[in-house]
């Protein structure tokens, strides 16, 4: 390499003083949300921590980017991460002045609910110091929860759009027409909730015909299949219960109850398996009560057995 030989010059930058809100830190996040956050989420801001908070730059010596809004600044621009955060306050205010409504509650009312959705590189800058600008500023809430997420890989290896390895969405809805549904069970199952996870196109497959079609897609079939035979598409009317009929309607509010507890937890494939659970519970209960063999000699049998068949079927669209 030939050229010029690097030399050193002092600069001035501005820093954000992470140092002096580190008490608040460690309360807000190693005290308060320590039964709630994901545990990679809690896990890593933890190290961060107890490695100790140190002042960190905010501006570069670069001639592009957003300026440094103060005297004495030429020159200066602010780092990404730093300015980034702030636009999601911006942005707020430009949608609402552009709709007419106040853009405040979303950013200050007590009663509102900031979530960050984001991947695990992303964690530090969401969790501690975004958190720390606002305390700082004073009058905005704090993040409830960062449910960030880790890393999916694709067929062992990291994505990477430059070396184009990668599922482009074009290319998936042309080789798949109106599959867009699979691909959205496929990728909530092998979500990277608290680890890295690997997509496989052998997976995709599995996942299509042993779950989507043999279980989900089995019941609801049959279960719409035989309305439509016995009753013309018109839901029968609800019988006597047996204690068979019982225990699968308590099994449907039960999994019901499941499944929104792990939604309000961020929990989205354990949401989608126990939601899985319940056609399960309908192809059982099919077997078991076998409608198609009463539908001569026990017509209100049927009735009632179908019936809770469609509810089940309502339940998991």
């Amino acid at each position: 390499i030939t050229g010029n030989i690097p030399s050193l010059k002092k600069t001035k930058h501005w820093f954000l003083p992470l140092n002096k809100h580190e008490a608040f830190l460690k309360e807000w996040i190693l005290e308060s949300h320590k039964s709630d956050w994901k545990p990679n989420v809690y896990g890593q801001c933890k190290s961060w921590i107890d490695d100790g908070l140190r002042p960190r730059a905010v501006t570069r010596d670069l001639d592009w980017g957003i300026p440094v809004p103060v005297e004495d600044a030429h020159g200066k621009v602010l780092y990404v991460w730093f300015d980034a955060p702030i636009g999601y306050i911006s942005s707020t205010k430009e949608w609402a002045q552009r709709e007419g409504k106040d853009w405040k509650p979303y950013w200050k009312d007590k009663d509102t609910t900031l979530v960050h959705f984001i991947g695990k590189d992303n964690i530090v800058f969401h969790c501690i110091i975004f958190p720390a600008m606002l305390k700082a500023e004073g009058s905005y809430i704090l993040p409830q929860n960062v449910p960030a997420n880790e890393f999916l890989n694709l067929e062992g290896q990291k994505l990477s759009t430059s070396k184009n390895w990668a599922v482009w969405l074009p290319d998936y809805l042309e080789e798949f027409p109106e599959k867009q549904d699979v691909l959205r069970y496929v990728l909530t199952a092998t979500a990277p909730e608290t680890k890295d996870n690997d997509f496989t196109w052998k997976d995709f497959q599995a996942r299509n015909n042993n779950e989507l079609v043999a279980i989900l897609g089995n019941f609801v079939n049959r279960a719409l299949v035989l309305t439509q035979k016995y009753y013309a598409g018109v839901v029968p009317a609800l019988g006597e219960l047996k204690e068979i009929d019982q225990e699968v309607l308590l099994n449907l509010e039960e999994i019901h109850l499941l499944i929104e507890k792990d939604i309000r937890a961020f929990k989205f494939r354990d949401g989608l398996s126990n939601a899985m659970k319940l056609a399960r519970v309908g192809n059982k209960y099919l077997a078991e009560t076998e409608p198609w063999k009463l539908v001569k000699t026990d017509v209100e049998r049927v009735k009632t057995i179908m019936n809770i068949c469609l509810k089940i079927t309502a339940n998991l669209a």
